[in-house]
């Protein structure tokens, strides 16, 4: 397959609960190879070790399954659901979450449209069916009734704080579908401040899930919001005000 240790990635994975099959192993080494040559091009990543990029972002992307439990119970929830993976850079955690499942329908947004030629490459070359990179500011594209409130499911990787991410974020989503937000160790402190933006925003946390990745000192926390009731057409916010502004 290549000299890269492509058992590394099956055994970080199978210490969160993943058994990847040949196929999945086999399109993330390609996606690997992939992110590498075009990294050259594009700013995609500082992160381009190969036990670097399994542990922070495969594995990472993945651990969504911790939130559920197992990878059956994962699989159940997400099957034949819309999830909208917002400032997804890379692919991070969309492309590794079609890989690891293949019924969940994804859509890819970026506001750099470099990002989304080699997202649609990776997707082309990996042969990924049921999900599209689309250029666009969140700022816009929630507003645009194509994506408004047409989700089940949003995730972030972003560093943005939670307030601002929820505002960007829970306007794709519909009534009663959630936004998982990938946080880090300050993740309780994000949560006291987001009280009011929840509220605004029609939503709440209904839980979350710390965890340390494998291999790593990396603390992990999955934050789950739930979304009671329709957006406010005010929301989100113009570029720039959400940031600056927070709710």
């Amino acid at each position: 397959m290549s000299e890269i240790d492509i058992t590394y990635l099956e055994e970080c994975s199978k210490s969160i609960g993943i058994d990847l099959d040949k196929r999945q192993l086999c399109r993330f080494l390609d996606y690997y190879h992939l992110l590498i040559e075009y990294n050259e091009k594009i700013n995609l990543t500082a992160i381009t070790k190969w036990e670097d990029v399994v542990i922070k972002h495969f594995v990472d992307s993945m651990s969504l399954v911790k939130v559920y439990g197992s990878l059956d119970k994962l699989e159940d929830s997400t099957k034949d659901k819309k999830l909208a993976d917002i400032g997804t850079g890379a692919g991070f955690p969309g492309i590794a979450l079609k890989i690891l499942l293949p019924d969940l329908n994804i859509t890819l947004i970026d506001s750099l449209e470099k990002r989304i030629r080699f997202l649609n490459v990776v997707c082309d070359k990996l042969e990924l069916k049921g999900i599209n990179a689309v250029h666009g500011r969140v700022e816009d594209l929630a507003h645009d009734i194509d994506f408004r409130e047409k989700f089940d499911f949003a995730t972030a990787r972003a560093v943005a704080a939670l307030p601002v991410l929820s505002e960007y974020c829970i306007p794709f989503i519909k009534k009663d579908g959630f936004f998982f937000a990938y946080k880090s160790e300050k993740a309780e402190e994000e949560i006291s401040l987001s009280n009011n933006a929840l509220k605004i925003l029609n939503s709440k946390i209904e839980n979350f899930c710390e965890f340390d990745i494998p291999n790593t000192d990396f603390h992990r926390t999955i934050i789950v919001i739930r979304k009671e009731e329709n957006t406010s057409d005010k929301y989100p916010r113009k570029s720039g005000t959400p940031s600056k502004k927070p709710l």
